[in-house]
């Protein structure tokens, strides 16, 4: 079964508001890949994993109906609560257990989600509910990131990968599936017309206070937390306070780019 690691209303809450949306790059591979598939944009698509409905919402105005599911009920509670189009709802249940029938949907995707699932029942799943002719495809942002502001770019990188090396030691095992950038996942892909696209770049805008809210949105953050609440806290206190004296700057707000290299494994299932 999926793994539940952010199933409290604080982590949810974190989720939707520091998390961001698949990036405008990655987002133009994936409908690329489906219109050349040729996939009908009108039907019905289901962004497995979507936590608090960043990408679920994306999809709306790309298909006729879309469904968004999580294994927690607290980030499904998160993504009604935020704003959404009429063609979107969402439900709770596993990845490997969804809710439809046998060739009933044209398009299902998971966004930083994938590697929570238990691979091999979710793609059995992929290949019940999938069309002829359906697509898949499964993204997450990799472990390399990167700050940039005015002419202390590099040296916010260099903060930035020191307090994610630290948060490393907290690292589910799942996680190493995102270290190997979704070699397994794209293997386990059961389709013949599959690819893995591994160099998807953009740059998302966001202030300091921004970065520090998605170190808290991290699993391995929250794992800290659990296990040492006070050094967790203290870690970013001094990440934010590092970032700040580098940029010589007194406001959290003051507004920074975080480079992102995304990977997407796409799948596209034979009559």
């Amino acid at each position: 079964m999926a793994v539940r690691l952010l199933d409290t209303q604080y982590n949810a809450d974190s989720y939707q508001k520091y998390r961001f949306s698949p990036s405008e790059n990655l987002q133009s591979v994936i409908f690329s890949y489906l219109e050349e598939k040729k996939v009908n944009p009108i039907r019905l698509a289901v962004d497995v994993g979507c936590g608090s409905g960043q990408s679920t919402r994306v999809l709306a105005a790309h298909f006729e109906k879309v469904v968004g599911t999580d294994i927690s009920e607290a980030q499904i509670e998160a993504a009604k609560q935020a704003a959404s189009f009429p063609n979107v709802s969402y439900h709770v249940c596993p990845a490997e257990e969804l809710p439809f029938e046998d060739g009933s949907v044209d398009f299902i995707t998971a966004f930083t989600a994938a590697h929570w699932f238990d691979m091999p029942r979710f793609m059995k799943e992929v290949d019940r509910v999938l069309r002829p002719h359906g697509c898949v495809a499964l993204s997450t942002y990799t472990t390399d990131f990167s700050m940039h502001y005015k002419d202390c770019s590099e040296r916010l990188t260099e903060i930035f990968t020191e307090t994610r090396d630290l948060l490393l030691e907290y690292a589910d095992e799942k996680v190493k599936l995102v270290f190997a950038e979704y070699k397994e996942v794209f293997e386990s892909v059961p389709f013949q017309d599959k690819r893995r696209v591994t160099q998807i770049l953009d740059k998302i805008p966001m202030s300091v206070s921004g970065v520090i809210g998605l170190f808290q949105s991290f699993s391995m953050y929250q794992a800290f937390l659990r296990s040492d609440p006070e050094a967790a806290k203290s870690l970013l206190q001094k990440t934010e306070q590092r970032f700040l004296d580098t940029m010589g700057v007194c406001s959290n707000e003051t507004q920074v780019e975080i480079g992102i290299r995304s990977v997407s494994v796409l799948g596209c299932k034979g009559p």
